[in-house]
This record gives C-alpha cells, structure tokens and sequence, in this order.
C-alpha cells in the first residue's frame, strides 16, 4: 500500500511539473501572464498533493485529473505554423525536386556569417548531377554539453569535367535539421520539448554550415567519412529532399528528443538499411559517430577514439576560413579522404 501512495504522490508531481512547464512556455499571455498561469497551476497541483497527503483519495486524483484533462485538450490544439516572423538562417525550408539526372535545390544558404547573429543573407537555387554523387561525411558539432551536439549530412559531387574516375570531389550539399526559430526567439532544449519551435531541414553551402560552427560559434567539429554504397547514399540523399518537401508542405513541430536531427536521420537510413536497430545513443546526439562505427558504417580499421581526433577539423577550418578550398583543406587527414582525389 505504501508503494501504491508513493507511485500515486509521485505521479501527481510529475504531472503538475509537466503542466507548469507546458503553461511556462506556450500560454500566449506574455510574461506576467504565463507567471500567474503557471502560479495557478501550481497553487491547484499543490493543493490536490496536500489534500492527499491528509488522507483524502478520490477528490484529489479526480481533481488534478480533470485539470490534466483541461490541459491535454488545449495542448492537443497546439498546431505548428508555416507563417512566422522567421530568424534569417531558417527563413526557407529546404526543397528540391529531380529533373533527370539533375537534383534541383529551390533555396540552398550561403551566409556569409560575421558573428553568431550577423551574417551576409544569401540564398540561391542549385543544381547538382545525381551522377556524379560520390561520398557522404557526417559532421558533428559540440558545444561543451556531454553527449549533446549537432549533426549535418554533407553529400559530396565530383568536378563537371568528369563524371567518375579521377575528377575531384569539389561541391559539397550539406542538410542539417535544426529548431526554426522565430526572429525573437533563443534556442532552449526545454523548450524543445514543450512545442515551442517547429522544424526545419536546411540545405546550405558546405562552407557556411561548417564555419557557423567552427569558427563564429566556436564549437568542436568533426567530420566522418561514411561508408554507404553508391545506391544507398543516392536513396539517402533524396529521401532527404523527399523529407524536407513534406516539411514544407506541412509543418512540424521539432522535440528535443523525438524529432532531431538523430533522430530523422536515423528514420531515414531505417528505410534504406533494413534491419538498423533501436539504441539509447539514439537520444543523445553526440553518441551517434559511435552507433555508426558499430554497425559498420565509417572507415574500417580504425577505433573510434582514432577516427575523432583525426577527423577533429575545428583548426583546419579557421585556418581556411577565406580558402575557396575549404572543403579540401578541412578534409586534410581526415581517414578515407587521404588518398581521395
């Protein structure tokens, strides 16, 4: 029995946690009045938790779940938008479609970034050769905040000279799948959990996605070689253009957990390689270089450990930060670039 009242107790300040959070960052009240929403909700949580604890049993469940169900019914009402007041680096969603041989990029961004709010705006339509698609990097960024970090997809097309053999791996499509943010609004993770940002999927020039991050934000960025075969990373690449189409036709909202960038990336590759299973480096972003050395999809014959530090580019990438080159320089020592042309 005491179990039974603790499991119940328990379950009370859970979901009077929850609701709190909930009214705190989506009651459209402004400050003073998700402060007295969510004081409200407290008072009433509280006050169910009290009446319990002084014996009472069916009011106080009753009670708080009539107030849950208020709740649920309002937040089931919650839908995301496609109309907002958007941050200038998730202004536009990726989409494409392919024409022939050709994958055509409606809105591809290519900020030139000065600071981590100020940037030289630019977004251009781009074509690409499906023919001559030949590798596919995956590039993880960390802040400092264990097992936290974010991931992009850099899809890498030889020279026009040549359609294979030894022309060089020059123009690089990376996609990253990021918060869109309105133009007022800082990035919380728990606010990711709470329908406060909706998704976007961006695709963006290889060389402002990366020196975003490296060299404005000053993260740590490394960059890993993935082994797919040429029809895997085709099916790839354009089930994430397939993805972001949907995106932008019907808005998302992005979690913190469930609806990342792992977590859609995973999704996809789920559809491609069959038999991928679930793992609890899933949720943690910055766990996900190791998931895929386990199952056999970065460069073989080295340790993960190994493949981190050689593919760390964070210095490459401020040294070359004006380079036309970046993308080869970035990619100096990198395993299974090495003897790449």
């Amino acid at each position: 029995m005491l179990l039974v009242d603790l499991a119940v107790r328990l379950a009370m300040a859970l979901c009077t946690l929850w609701g709190a959070l909930a009214l705190g960052h989506r009651l459209p009240l402004g400050w003073s009045g998700r402060l007295l929403g969510v004081a409200g909700w407290l008072l009433l949580g509280g006050i169910w938790l009290w009446l319990y604890g002084q014996g009472a049993r069916l009011a106080p469940v009753a009670g708080l779940a009539v107030q849950m169900l208020a709740l649920l019914a309002w937040w089931r009402r919650l839908v995301p938008s496609a109309e907002l007041d958007w941050a200038d680096d998730v202004a536009h969603l990726a989409s494409g479609r392919v024409a022939g041989e050709w994958l055509e990029v409606d809105r591809v961004r290519c900020f030139e970034w000065q600071a981590r709010d100020a940037a030289r705006v630019a977004w251009e339509p781009r074509r690409y050769r499906l023919d001559r698609l030949a590798s596919l990097d995956l590039i993880v960024s960390r802040w400092g905040r264990p097992g936290i970090a974010h991931v992009l997809l850099s899809f890498g097309f030889r020279g026009e000279s040549e359609a294979s053999g030894a022309a060089a791996i020059d123009d690089f499509l990376a996609f990253s799948v990021e918060v869109r943010r309105e133009r007022h609004e800082q990035f919380s993770e728990i606010g990711g959990f709470f329908k406060q940002y909706e998704l976007a999927i961006i695709a963006a020039d290889e060389r402002d996605a990366v020196r975003l991050r490296s060299n404005v934000r000053g993260e740590s960025v490394t960059l890993y070689r993935v082994m797919l075969g040429e029809r895997e990373r085709r099916e790839l690449l354009l089930a994430l253009v397939e993805e972001a189409n949907a995106l932008a036709r019907e808005p998302r909202f992005y979690h913190t957990v469930t609806a990342n960038c792992t977590t859609l990336v995973f999704t996809l590759m789920q559809r491609i390689i069959e038999g991928l299973p679930l793992d609890h480096r899933l949720l943690l972003t910055g766990l996900l270089p190791g998931y895929v050395h386990d199952h056999g999809g970065l460069v073989p014959g080295y340790g993960l450990g190994e493949l981190r530090r050689l593919g760390d580019i964070s210095a490459r990438a401020r040294a070359a930060h004006d380079d036309p080159d970046f993308s080869r320089r970035i990619r100096q020592g990198v395993p299974g670039w090495a003897d790449a042309p």
